[in-house]
């Protein structure tokens, strides 16, 4: 394939290929402008009955069952000892141009090969209506392949309903840049873990982690980017990753990384999430945020961290353990909007109240890598893209690890 070009292909088991041109005349053309009548449904079995969702049914599942690759990256890129993978929630890319300077510039962030992004918009007002993938692609020269999780029938939660605009397409999803070639490039669907039309954000689709392999001059590495469900059960967790184990090969290099939401929470639910967090105020704020949000292995996730070593992944060597990759800050607005869609707001007083001895902020490590089969080294969690700054680039620290293309696994 030329530089430049971009391309989508069915997922396994589907029966046609369409170009990313053709995805984005279907969703313009034939899905958009039908957008409105399906956003009022209040559920997805409120959807599946909706005589207009046989209709389209066919066409959201050509849209989401595409995954888009492109070229901009060289052919030969030169052979080293070691690669540096990154893995990143760009939060919807709402920070664009700011993380392209990043990526260019950043000591860490310049260096790296492999990329790892988890929530991308493609056409998304929130988001100045980019195709965040293929620009980060294009403007630093990698192949990229996008995995579409979600057709938005709204702007999104929280305070992206008060952007500007509207929406051009409404497609969300996970990347793998690599500057590197890539190849056998699919997406693993995940199982929901919440209905994506009860609430306020309206989506159709569901998690996907984009898998590809990099091919190095002298390794072939496996690598899946991977977005856990925030609104599931602990176990619902585990369940999705495990899929994305079940999908890659069962031996060999392989790396997975991204953002899996180890809360400790099962949020599933409103009610479950305020009776686990009643539950921690009774363990102690100090003690839960020591031992449990940033060790959720020990205890509330325990059965995600106990799958990935069964199967041969190393995530304790691969990982700052202990070391936050997001805090939470209830008095900031946007966090405060979100939360309230599904939180009721009698909680936030005791929230505060928690978190008084740590200026209203809860640390967590909800961001990730897994690795088996290959050397690594240098795990490092990245906070400058995001403390310190009156803009942050993101709600996320991004998180770092060396790929040894002649090591063994420690």
């Amino acid at each position: 394939m030329q530089a430049g070009t971009a391309t989508s292909r069915e997922q396994p088991g589907g029966v046609h290929e369409l170009t990313a041109g053709q995805i984005r005349r279907i969703v313009r053309e034939e899905l958009a402008p039908r957008f409105p009548e399906l956003a009022q449904c209040r559920s997805m079995r409120e959807l599946h009955e909706h005589p207009l969702h046989a209709t389209l049914e066919p066409l959201i599942h050509k849209v989401l069952g595409s995954t888009e690759v492109g070229h901009f990256g060289p052919s030969n890129p030169p052979e080293r000892d070691s690669y540096r993978v990154l893995a990143w929630n760009i939060e919807r890319g709402i920070e664009l141009r700011r993380q392209i300077d990043a990526f260019r510039n950043h000591p860490y962030l310049k260096t790296c090969d492999v990329l790892l992004l988890t929530e991308c918009d493609i056409g998304m007002a929130r988001s100045g209506n980019m195709d965040v993938p293929r620009e980060l692609a294009r403007e630093l020269g990698f192949h990229y392949a996008f995995a579409p999780c979600y057709i938005n029938l709204a702007k999104g939660s929280g305070a992206e309903h008060e952007v500007d605009g509207e929406n051009e397409l409404g497609l969300h999803g996970n990347a793998l840049l690599s500057r590197y070639p890539i190849r056998n490039i699919r997406a693993i669907g995940l199982e929901n873990g919440r209905d994506k039309m009860s609430g306020r954000e309206k989506r159709v689709g569901r998690q996907a982690a984009a898998v590809a392999e990099v091919v190095f001059p002298n390794l072939t590495l496996a690598a899946a980017c991977v977005h856990l469900d925030a609104n599931s059960t602990q176990d619902h967790r585990r369940g999705q990753l495990e899929m994305v184990v079940d999908a890659l090969p069962a031996t060999g290099p392989a790396v997975i990384g991204g953002d899996w939401n180890t809360t400790t929470y099962n949020s599933s639910t409103a009610f479950h999430a305020i009776m686990g967090y009643a539950l921690r105020v009774l363990m102690g704020p100090d003690n839960v945020i020591r031992n449990h949000y940033l060790h959720p292995y020990r205890k509330f996730e325990r059965g995600l961290f106990e799958m990935l070593e069964r199967r041969g992944f190393d995530y304790r060597n691969a990982n700052r353990l202990g070391e936050h990759t997001i805090y939470y800050e209830f008095d900031n607005e946007r966090t405060f909007k979100a939360l309230a869609e599904w939180v009721p707001l009698w909680c936030f007083p005791f929230i505060r109240w928690a978190l008084r001895n740590h200026n209203g902020r809860c640390p967590l490590k909800i961001d990730w890598f897994a690795a088996r089969g290959v050397g690594f080294a240098n795990p490092v969690v990245v906070h400058d893209l995001r403390e310190g700054l009156d803009r942050p680039l993101s709600d996320h620290d991004a998180i770092g690890l060396d790929v040894l293309a002649g090591g063994t696994p420690p």
